[in-house]
């Protein structure tokens, strides 16, 4: 749905017109995978599909949020937060709010209409997309008071985290909220996830990041997350570092016959893979597509292979892509064992590629591909309607 639909819709919901519009993009992780709970790199780029409020501010302290997706409607009042068990999708809302007052801000509350094209539960982040929306919608609802403006940039990203980590009870990493929160058209961002730095890093010209969502559920991603996880904090003890972000490759090269055959594999796909998003952002600067798609292939394998997450579905999109004419590189995307994959295509090969995944993924899985073509996008903001 478009601005004008949200529009028509708020004023049927609501019986007024709407004042303001905020937004938020979706994401996809270019490179840098389970590298940042290792103080490592990321690079991930804001895509064009959002979470968007279309709202009006209230004269009380409650917020009535009325979702498109979920076909519901909440309402709860800023000065008694409480996390719900009916409309699970308001708590992304609600952790806002409660962070935001937490952090000292006083907010004002309003009626919005919510609607998301980021698709649910596919690995593309729509939950740091309405939480940053959120931030933005406060933001206008508030704007021309005599309150403290509400954050945004990295300060928002790390009040709309604490919503996710504390609230919502999800221990999410920085990087969704970040690039949410600071994306740019044409460029990716590259994030330090040790010491929050970040760096808008352009994209090539010509060429397309073709999303794949495999359809295939992820059910065994979570307890693989917290298995990998406990198995690179005992390769940084077993080498005396904080984490796996102090080990050279040199070091490792070393030093991995002190390891246990398992745990050497998972900590060379991280180190190996904070190297190769370095590497990354030096071709992208350079504009050397074939270098850049050349990691992505790399960091695909040490995936599969070291860390052990891909899987049967995600596999066979990167051998379909890769085996297309124009596509430079392919690999898994986020937590792994389903969700998404990407690959690095040509402008002039993006239908070629998209039927070549619609005609052969259905025959390799038996499941049916949701292709998105994204390119890189603006992050938060709000304006006036």
């Amino acid at each position: 749905m478009n601005t004008a639909e949200l529009v028509t819709r708020f004023a049927q919901v609501f019986g007024r017109h709407p004042a303001f519009v905020a937004r938020a993009p979706g994401r996809v992780n270019l490179i840098g995978e389970h590298t940042d709970y290792n103080d490592g790199f990321v690079l991930p780029m804001a895509i064009d599909r959002d979470v968007t409020i279309v709202g009006a501010p209230r004269g009380d302290r409650a917020v009535r949020l009325h979702s498109i997706n979920f076909v519901a409607e909440v309402t709860f009042s800023l000065d008694r937060i409480e996390k719900t068990t009916a409309d699970t999708w308001s708590n992304y809302a609600r952790g806002v709010a409660d962070a935001l007052q937490r952090a000292g801000y006083t907010l004002s509350g309003f009626d919005g209409v919510i609607y998301g094209d980021v698709p649910i539960g596919s690995g593309l982040s729509s939950s740091a997309a309405t939480e940053m929306a959120t931030v933005m919608a406060f933001a206008a609802a508030g704007a021309g008071g005599a309150r403290p403006s509400i954050p945004t940039g990295a300060q928002a990203a790390r009040l709309a985290q604490h919503a996710e980590n504390e609230f919502v009870g999800v221990n999410c990493g920085i990087m969704d909220q970040f690039i949410s929160s600071l994306g740019k058209a044409g460029h990716a961002l590259f994030i330090d996830c040790r010491s929050l730095d970040y760096t808008l890093v352009p994209m090539p010209r010509g060429v397309t990041v073709l999303v794949v969502d495999t359809d295939a559920p992820r059910s065994l991603a979570a307890s693989a997350y917290n298995e990998r996880r406990a198995q690179c904090e005992q390769a940084a003890r077993a080498l005396d570092v904080p984490t796996l972000r102090d080990v050279s490759a040199e070091m490792f090269e070393r030093r991995q016959g002190e390891l246990p055959d398992l745990i050497a594999r998972r900590a060379a796909h991280v180190i190996h893979e904070n190297q190769r998003v370095l590497s990354a952002v030096a071709a992208l600067r350079a504009g050397d597509v074939t270098a850049f798609g050349e990691l992505m292939n790399r960091s695909h394998d040490s995936l599969r292979d070291l860390y052990q997450v891909s899987s049967e579905a995600l596999d066979a999109v990167v051998d379909i892509a890769r085996s297309v004419p124009g596509v430079h590189g392919a690999r898994m995307t986020g937590a792994g064992f389903g969700g998404c994959a990407i690959a690095l295509v040509d402008d002039a090969r993006v239908h070629e590629l998209t039927h070549a995944i619609n005609r052969d993924y259905p025959r390799r899985t038996g499941r049916q591909p949701k292709v998105y073509p994204c390119v890189a996008s603006d992050g938060a903001s709000w304006r006036w309607l």
